[in-house]
């Protein structure tokens, strides 16, 4: 484990082009809760909100939340990127957890949606919830495709150039109960402006929607 609170990790796979995805894993003994984190088309370890990511992997782990941050092989490539997270679901289904919520920002934000919609499909129902942040609408058009009961939170900025608030309310137009959407007012892309009010959000929502699900 680094000083950073994680366990370096790289998942072996061979589809979508094969190789390695590699993750930062924070975790604790005996947690049955955990969430999955991942950037836009940037690649690497991007995080919105000022460092969102990492502050609340952290702070998640106290509450016996563990995290999975994914860093895509393929950063915009939406197909492999999606096989990436499906592979930390399985991931952490092997390391006994057994309820997931999905966490993506910007072209991210269509990852995690469709890789919840794909595990449903399978009748899997080890993703509990999903977050989106300033999420793109195109290739998130099958949200409706979550499981019953399934839950969405999508937060967006007012100030975004990148991807105009209409991208979330489209998604949440199309998104099946229980959903929620919250706008920032003048926040833009990177949800920097609101950060604070993002950080407390998005940690009440996961802890709220997986604590529920592990009833």
């Amino acid at each position: 484990m680094t000083n950073d609170g994680y366990t370096p990790i790289r998942l072996v796979t061979s589809r979508g082009g094969g190789g390695g995805v590699d993750c930062r894993y924070y975790h604790t003994a005996g947690a049955s809760n955990a969430v999955i984190w991942v950037g836009g088309v940037g690649g690497g370890w991007d995080t919105p909100a000022r460092e969102l990511y990492p502050y609340l992997c952290q702070k998640l782990i106290r509450k016996d939340i563990n995290s999975l941050r994914v860093r895509f092989r393929y950063p915009t490539d939406l197909y492999k990127s999606v096989l990436d997270v499906i592979e930390g679901i399985h991931f952490l289904e092997q390391q006994g957890i057994e309820s997931v919520a999905l966490v993506g920002h910007s072209f991210g934000g269509a990852v995690v949606i469709q890789a919840a919609t794909t595990t449903a499909a399978s009748s899997s129902d080890t993703v509990r919830t999903v977050v989106t942040l300033s999420t793109q609408s195109y290739g998130a058009e099958g949200i409706s495709g979550l499981k019953q009961g399934s839950s969405i939170l999508l937060i967006h900025g007012t100030d975004d150039k990148v991807l105009p608030p209409y991208c979330s309310s489209y998604v949440y137009s199309l998104a099946n109960d229980p959903k929620e959407i919250i706008f920032y007012r003048g926040a833009t892309h990177g949800l920097d402006e609101a950060a604070e009010q993002v950080h407390q959000m998005v940690h009440d929502w996961l802890v709220k929607h997986l604590k529920k699900a592990g009833l």
